[in-house]
């Protein structure tokens, strides 16, 4: 019998202060640092999009990789690269933390879709108004010391 799994997950994450540092003229380099992480965790990438000051992954993650653990390996290693690049000159870090959001496959494509569309969307929404949505929609409460 073989053991069939399917874990997706939604992942966010924003720079240090929510500074605009994500120059958008070399993101698909940084996203393709990324999904290179990704593929060495024996994971697959659905999407990853973002804005200036923030980033959504869509990924179905390994079964034998923590999502702390996940996430720790990608910020850890695209701020080095990013730092060490020198393509993101004002970039200073990660914030601490991330969103992390177990997702069915019945909304994948809604989920693509609204990945992709980060630019769009973020013409009318602040990410903190996105991320607090998110986190009711999980049924998290936002610890609002995180909310300016």
């Amino acid at each position: 019998m073989s053991s069939y799994r399917q874990h997706l997950y939604h992942l966010v994450f924003r720079t240090k202060h929510s500074m605009p540092t994500i120059k958008q003229d070399h993101v698909n380099e940084l996203y393709a640092y990324i999904t290179g992480i990704v593929k060495n965790k024996n994971s697959h990438l659905y999407r990853i999009n973002g804005v200036e000051n923030h980033i959504h992954i869509l990924t179905d993650m390994h079964p034998s990789i923590a999502p702390a653990d996940f996430m720790r390996e990608i910020k850890a290693s695209s701020s080095f690269w990013m730092k060490s690049s020198n393509l993101f000159p004002s970039f200073i870090g990660w914030a601490e933390g991330y969103g992390s959001f177990t997702c069915s496959f019945k909304e994948i494509n809604r989920l693509i879709e609204y990945i992709k569309s980060q630019e769009e969307h973020h013409k009318k929404v602040t990410f903190e108004e996105e991320y607090r949505k998110i986190l009711l929609e999980s049924g998290i409460i936002p610890d609002e010391k995180y909310f300016p």
